[in-house]
């Protein structure tokens, strides 16, 4: 069967079968052809993000058919998306089909069909593009199927196992810390975590320093293979996506990934604490205090709060690794996903650099909005016994008291930002997301280092 990609002009007459219709998107088949047709774009519409959205959509239809490649005129692709760089129109177009046809069927019974590949006709002179659209959608696939991976396979334990096969014969350096030594590093959040789980905690750093003379940019990424609640048990019929609040750490592994491929100039630690959240024999309970080095003595008043107790040993690793920038990035809270929905993730930190975050988002797609830090809000993280307790006296803006109790992890020396990324683990399935995790937050990571290191 022939197929090709054409544009709303090079609709024929003779294209009589409307067989699927898609909001950018028709395909039409004649014979023994087939056209997927995208609708001319207004200039006041168009958008990187467009594109990949556009691309993806397209990939999803061609994968219907029992074919192997399907021709696209990249001089058509560029007209139909005027007023933006050509070389990116087709990195975003490449990102967004091989994004599209993405699919974790590991566990499923039926193998994957073979992508249907993209033939432009002189791809000797869009190679650069086309490799760095590939980098950027294997990077972020590589997230999702961190994120998507059963929890007993995906564990604290063979985390390690996984960023490892992922990085081999790259320049990226694994270095795993194993219970014994975090005892001995004194994270005392991670191991008051990790208590109900049968699998012991272990700390990952993916050190990519391609140019120690660039600042370090320390990102922590939280790591929880599964969260029940623990002795805070979870409601709900159905929390299988809870193998998903690890998204952070693959939102890291993803953005050293894509920096590795991309072979940038930049100075970058990645940082998982990686933990399971269960309820157990030997479980943290409410009302314990956790000790942590930096003199904080913090109770804990809901186990469920516990991404923030893992974050604050991993920020507290980027102060002794001397980091310039600390980012962490987390699925942490439901009021980020009440306040933003699934589109954006919400950023909290230094002005200039949640502004830098928010621009590169809206050029990539990672889509991120700045959030306060009320300051009168600080008082409701008091307790009665410690220093200062892990959730809130407030019952509401959760995402904002979360974000300062990690605030107070972070030395005036640093720059930091907070990223929650509880919304945007999953999207709706429309053009290049599926029904499975998203993949958020790689790109957006990757691009922030880039700029800054800059």
């Amino acid at each position: 069967m022939q197929a090709s990609i054409q544009f709303e002009k090079a609709m024929s007459e003779n294209t009589e079968v409307l067989q699927y219709h898609t909001a950018n998107v028709v395909e039409f088949v004649t014979g023994a052809s087939i056209q997927l047709v995208i609708k001319t774009t207004k200039e006041k519409e168009i958008t990187f993000e467009k594109i990949r959205m556009v691309a993806g959509e397209a990939s999803k239809l061609a994968q219907k058919y029992p074919l192997e490649t399907i021709s696209i005129n990249e001089n058509d692709l560029q007209k139909n998306f005027p007023g933006l760089q050509g070389n990116e129109v087709m990195t975003a177009f490449i990102e967004g089909w091989l994004l599209g046809a993405y699919a974790f069927n590991t566990n499923a019974s039926q193998s994957k069909k073979p992508m249907v590949e993209l033939a432009f006709q002189q791809p000797a002179l869009h190679r650069k593009a086309m490799l760095t659209g590939e980098i950027r959608a294997e990077a972020t696939a590589f997230s999702r199927d961190l994120m998507n991976e059963t929890p007993g396979a995906l564990t604290p334990e063979s985390f390690s196992a996984y960023v490892q096969q992922a990085f081999k014969n790259t320049s990226v350096k694994i270095k795993t810390h194993n219970q014994a030594a975090l005892e001995e590093m004194q994270m005392n959040g991670m191991l008051a975590v990790s208590r109900g789980s049968k699998y012991q905690p272990h700390l990952i750093e993916l050190h990519y320093e391609a140019d120690p003379e660039k600042p370090l940019i320390v990102l922590v990424g939280k790591g929880v293979t599964f969260d029940t609640g623990g002795i805070s048990l979870k409601g709900g019929r159905n929390i299988s996506n809870m193998r998903m609040d690890m998204g952070g750490a693959a939102a890291v592994a993803g953005a050293v990934k894509l920096l590795a491929a991309s072979e940038l100039p930049v100075n970058v630690v990645g940082v998982i604490p990686a933990v399971e959240n269960m309820p157990g024999k030997d479980a943290m309970l409410p009302g314990e205090v956790i000790h942590y080095k930096n003199g904080h003595h913090v109770q804990i008043g809901n186990t469920d709060a516990e991404g923030r107790l893992i974050l604050a040993d991993g920020i507290l690793r980027a102060e002794e690794l001397e980091a310039a920038y600390t980012i962490d990035i987390a699925t942490l809270t439901g009021s980020a996903v009440r306040a933003l929905g699934t589109k954006y993730a919400g950023i909290f930190g230094e002005e200039t650099l949640v502004k830098v975050m928010k621009q590169l988002g809206d050029n990539n797609g990672d889509f991120a909005w700045p959030m306060p830090l009320v300051e009168e809000y600080d008082q409701t993280l008091q307790s009665d016994y410690a220093d200062f307790c892990n959730i809130s006296t407030m019952g509401e803006a959760g995402a904002i008291t979360a974000a300062l109790f990690l605030r107070r992890f972070v030395s005036d020396e640093r720059k930091w930002v907070h990223i929650d990324m509880a919304g945007t683990m999953e999207k709706p399935e429309q053009g290049y997301y599926t029904k499975q995790a998203s993949g958020y937050g790689a790109r957006l990571l990757a691009d922030f280092v880039q700029e800054i290191s800059k």
